[in-house]
């Protein structure tokens, strides 16, 4: 007789030993808050599933299974992922989305047979991990310099809107996370007897960069260093606040131009509208802290910073493939420049 677990009682184990270090990620190091509450956003997806779909979430110990009850039991994990894959779409999620959430399914399964002993037959297999290239929206170099240099517009914002503009240039030219912005202090500033340096260990990659900066940075970094070395340079500032006030800034700077912003669902690409509305998106509505970095990364490939140097600024390996898409962005505009300059040869 074959024997089975329920699922959501291993599930909330294995966050439970995630969140209390008995299960550690590969280099020893402890799982991240971040994926933790990925974690319990799969759980409640899960029950809510389970609940919806009148469907038993269970495992079987697969080596003790005979070949029918094998195929039996592949059958039945292919539909779990017909048709959990299914609740989500319906629930609006894109492939990204359903593809991170399926690809801790497997993590979980992986956790069920090296930590727990428990046989999964390696059923995990049969999720399909889809993934979708979303469009890169960042600054233009012309939109950058207008931030950065424009005193009248600078001074037409409100104080705090005057901060978070600062914070998005300073992001826009270190290449910052938002996570790793807020985190700095006096202590990751390097002051020489010309230039200032940036010095910065990433939150997430754990690698070190040390960021040559310009004059406008310093200025805006002299606007803000505290006198203690523990007070952070630049606060506490929601990310929810950071991303609406961002959105009123691109507005009054005239990024109002139209976007079509293009989506994946089952691997088909889909045109995103605004809910209850036939008004097109416009760039300063998909202004976010997400631009800063991304800004950073493809404008210094735009002006000619070689490949390798900006990947070191950035805390991309050289075998990260994430990167690559700044590459082509980039080599696009370079594209469109150099037509520019075909055209008037082409000229006689």
């Amino acid at each position: 007789m074959k024997k089975e677990y329920p699922i959501i009682p291993l599930f909330k184990q294995f966050i439970k030993d995630s969140e209390n270090g008995k299960r550690l990620k590969k280099n020893g190091e402890k799982i991240k808050p971040e994926s933790i509450r990925n974690y319990h956003n799969l759980l409640q997806n899960l029950v809510e599933f389970s609940i919806q779909y009148k469907f038993e979430l269970r495992i079987c110990e697969a080596n003790k299974l005979n070949k029918r009850e094998f195929q039996s039991e592949k059958n039945y994990w292919k539909k779990f992922y017909l048709k959990f894959t299914e609740f989500y779409y319906k629930k609006g999620c894109h492939d990204n989305y359903v593809g991170t959430n399926m690809k801790l399914m497997r993590v979980f399964f992986n956790y069920l047979k090296n930590d727990k002993d428990v046989s999964t037959g390696d059923f995990q297999q049969l999720f399909y991990i889809r993934k979708e290239e979303i469009d890169i929206l960042v600054l233009s170099p012309e939109q950058l310099k207008f931030l950065i240099h424009d005193v009248t517009f600078h001074e037409s914002l409100t104080p705090a809107q005057q901060k978070i503009k600062d914070i998005f240039v300073f992001g826009c030219t270190t290449g910052l996370r938002y996570s790793d912005i807020y985190l700095l202090t006096s202590k990751n500033i390097e002051v020489g007897p010309v230039d200032w340096y940036l010095k910065i260990k990433s939150k997430k990659t754990k690698t070190y960069s040390t960021v040559k900066l310009p004059n406008y940075a310093v200025v805006i970094l002299q606007k803000y260093l505290s006198k203690s070395s523990k007070a952070k340079l630049f606060g506490s500032i929601s990310l929810f606040n950071f991303n609406k006030t961002l959105k009123v800034i691109g507005e009054k700077a005239n990024f109002t131009n139209p976007i079509q912003i293009t989506r994946e669902k089952l691997g088909k690409a889909q045109n995103i509208k605004k809910i209850n509305t036939d008004k097109q998106d416009r760039f300063c509505d998909k202004m976010s802290s997400h631009m800063m970095r991304r800004t950073a990364i493809t404008t210094l490939l735009i002006l000619g910073m070689p490949e390798h140097l900006v990947r070191k600024i950035s805390g991309h390996s050289h075998t990260s493939s994430s990167f690559n898409r700044y590459v082509h962005y980039a080599q696009a505009y370079i594209d469109r420049e150099i037509d520019k300059i075909h055209r008037v040869l082409e000229e006689y």
